[in-house]
């Protein structure tokens, strides 16, 4: 049985750090209100020619490295993204002409804040489907300049950043003690829309727009939903939460993932948390909590990884991983 093994993982973010303080001379907030809400310390904010193509090709630059791998190496590049450089051409074809790769294909997918949870599954279809042996995923976001700085409920909330893997085709024999992706639960439901959507775009206003969230509502959503594609990919592979090495979730407040990581059964100490550095990073941020995890050797080789996130649309999903 083909399996998507990870064979490298990147991260790149912005150079800018914007502390909570930083936002008390913007908005009516406190240090204190954040933390204490959120968990987030601080997020890294896209500077004059930093974007969203940039950083994701930055990080994928840093997966190669780890992979031993060049562009030439890969077959498909997906990157998951809300904040394109442009409304066309895809953002995953502006990172494949940085990385000087002119074979293969890539496209974007717009999952937003599941977007790489998504990715992932796509990728990992595409690999198991024979069209490509090594994929290129990216998770990237500006998501900065879809704010509204005025808007105190939101512009604490949110970060820059890309992170990136390399999925590569490998045999195994089609157990859950197989290296690479065992399962996937995708799940979306439109009648959400106005819970967090952004008020603008081409077919719209014409107008990038601002994103907008009703904060009490998507929390009250959040750990329900999460939970649920969780269990799906529990019960997909025989799996339970004490399986779990770790546990990677979208970064978008630690209260979200506490609860949730509770309703699960799942200790704190194999919770992967980022949201105090990174903020809310939207489809980048799962990617750059692997890289965070990978990187400091929390996450080794053999470990079973459970990925999750939700977001607008209301998206959400779950991943499960031997890494």
């Amino acid at each position: 049985m083909i399996r998507s093994v990870v064979r490298g993982f990147g991260a790149s973010l912005p150079k800018r750090v914007m502390t909570n303080r930083d936002l008390e001379s913007l908005v009516e907030t406190s240090d204190e209100w954040i933390v204490q809400r959120t968990g987030i310390k601080q997020r890294h904010i896209a500077g004059e020619g930093e974007t969203t193509a940039s950083l994701g090709a930055a990080a994928a630059e840093e997966a190669l490295a780890r992979a031993g791998l060049t562009a030439a190496d890969i077959d498909l590049i997906i990157c998951a993204t809300s904040t394109p450089d442009n409304t066309f051409p895809a953002t995953a074809v502006n990172i494949q002409n940085r990385l000087g790769m002119h074979h293969g294909f890539a496209f974007d997918v717009q999952a937003v804040c599941s977007g790489f949870v998504y990715a992932v599954a796509t990728a990992d279809l595409y690999i198991r489907g024979g069209m490509a042996k090594r994929v290129l995923v990216i998770g990237a976001e500006t998501f900065s300049r879809l704010l509204d700085w005025t808007d105190r409920t939101t512009c604490v909330l949110f970060g820059d950043g890309a992170g990136a893997l390399i999925l590569e085709a490998q045999e195994g024999e089609g157990t859950i003690a197989d290296r690479g992706v065992l399962t996937s639960n995708l799940r979306s439901d439109g009648v959400h829309r106005e819970k967090l959507y952004v008020d603008g775009g081409p077919s719209t206003t014409g107008t990038v727009g601002h994103l907008r969230m009703e904060g009490r509502e998507v929390f009250k959503h959040a750990v329900g939903m999460i939970t649920d594609v969780i269990e799906g990919a529990f019960n997909a592979t025989g799996t339970t939460a004490d399986d779990v090495d770790w546990l990677v979730p979208h970064q978008a407040n630690k209260r979200i993932i506490d609860g949730s990581a509770k309703k699960l059964g799942i200790p704190d100490a194999k919770v992967v948390i980022t949201v105090d550095k990174h903020g809310n990073t939207s489809a980048a941020s799962i990617p750059l909590a692997l890289a965070t995890a990978a990187g400091d050797g929390r996450i080794k080789q053999g470990d079973l990884v459970m990925l999750e996130a939700m977001g607008g649309g209301f998206t959400w999903g779950a991943v499960l991983l031997r890494w």
